[in-house]
């Protein structure tokens, strides 16, 4: 099984004791907060903690669109119904902005807009005056677009106020008993598209039934990457041993052929997060 802890870090209890109190004390001061929950592990420690502190106080939204897999959806239901909270389901639009189907590397700008805007108009119905999301400090290193569309609707990061890192949220998820602490990294299906290939629903239905496919193998930590007649499959380099096997291979083939692939491709490389950005030129 991939280590999907960075097992480098050593926490340092009173340190983390210290921050999340800081992010308890933020939430209790905003009083009634929606949490744009999509049950990752940063996003699900943050509904969690909202819960704690706000109770019924605090609603988890999640975006209902074909960029979600069902997979995503399915865990963020389970969880908040582990952890009693509210969550609720809103239906995005972004496929109808071409800004976003043509899919340059602002794509993410564009479906943070539309969901925040959706939350924006939820907001204002039932009076709530923050929402938040669980962008992390170690975010902030990354070409995340939709930071902006955050800065644009004011959506506020309790987690990078309180000075939260990725590892610290899972050692804390840890020992809150939280399921997702070790959950693997994950990322809209529109992330597996090349930039300036267009996105479409049908494209990313593809993906997804791929991704599937590959899970029930039993890996944990991978990636189906999207380059038209050829799809790059990557896996995480303590499982990629793994995959590389003559049999693994001829899964992969069974699996991706009759998906309308001519070419399947295992990337040396193994899994990293926003591989597709390393094409970008820095800005």
């Amino acid at each position: 099984m991939a280590s999907l802890v960075n097992l480098n870090f050593q926490p340092d209890a009173a340190l983390l004791a210290d921050k999340e109190r800081k992010l308890f004390e933020q939430l209790a001061a905003m009083r009634r907060v929606i949490v744009a929950y999509s049950g990752g592990t940063d996003s699900a420690y943050l509904a969690w903690a909202a819960r704690r502190v706000l109770a019924d106080d605090a609603v988890a939204i999640t975006a209902d669109s074909a960029s979600i897999p069902e997979s995503h959806k399915r865990d963020a239901e389970a969880f908040a119904r582990e952890c009693g909270i509210r969550h609720e389901y809103i239906e995005t639009h972004e496929f109808d902005n071409p800004d976003y189907v043509k899919n340059d590397p602002d794509r993410c700008f564009h479906c943070k807009d539309e969901l925040f805007t959706c939350l924006d108009a939820i907001a204002r119905e039932r009076g709530v005056e923050h929402i938040i999301y669980g962008v992390n400090v170690d975010d902030l290193g990354d070409y995340r677009p939709g930071q902006g569309a955050a800065k644009l609707h004011q959506v506020k990061a309790p987690l990078v106020d309180a000075g939260l890192t990725k590892a610290e949220i899972r050692e804390l998820s840890r020992v809150a008993g939280l399921s997702t602490w070790d959950r693997p990294a994950s990322a809209c299906l529109s992330s597996r598209i090349p930039y300036g290939t267009p996105v479409t629903p049908e494209t990313l239905k593809t993906v997804e039934r791929g991704e599937e496919a590959i899970r029930a193998l039993g890996f944990r930590q991978f990636r189906v990457r999207f380059h038209g007649e050829l799809v790059r499959i990557e896996v995480a380099r303590d499982e990629l041993a793994r995959a590389l096997t003559p049999e693994m291979a001829q899964a992969f083939v069974e699996i991706f052929k009759p998906l309308g692939f001519h070419y399947v491709t295992i990337d040396l490389e193994g899994y990293r997060q926003g591989s597709l950005n390393s094409v970008l030129t820095p800005r």
